[in-house]
């Protein structure tokens, strides 16, 4: 699998995971990758908000960037997914 359909496939699982969601999950999701950015803040250092936001929205990322920007949503899907109670009566059949 390219590194591209792999982050394709955690965004598409993100925005699944966003819609089931309800607010107290996306804030619990929010305070624990919170806690994760300034846990690595605070070893490795501050990376620039707007270096950050380059990458999010970049259409064109090198390798390193792609890397980043999946694991981020490998991240984040498995943190939300972690916080989410009773997916399965969320889910409509």
């Amino acid at each position: 699998m390219s590194d591209l359909t792999k982050l394709e496939q955690y965004m598409s699982l993100v925005d699944r995971l966003v819609q089931l969601a309800d607010k107290e999950d996306l804030a619990e999701c929010a305070r624990l990758m919170a806690m994760n950015i300034a846990h690595y803040e605070m070893i490795y250092g501050e990376l620039p908000l707007q270096d950050r936001l380059a990458m999010t929205y970049a259409n064109d990322l090198n390798d390193q960037q792609n890397e980043l920007v999946t694991k981020g949503m490998e991240t984040m899907a498995g943190i939300l997914g972690s916080v989410i109670q009773g997916l399965d009566e969320k889910i409509e059949h």
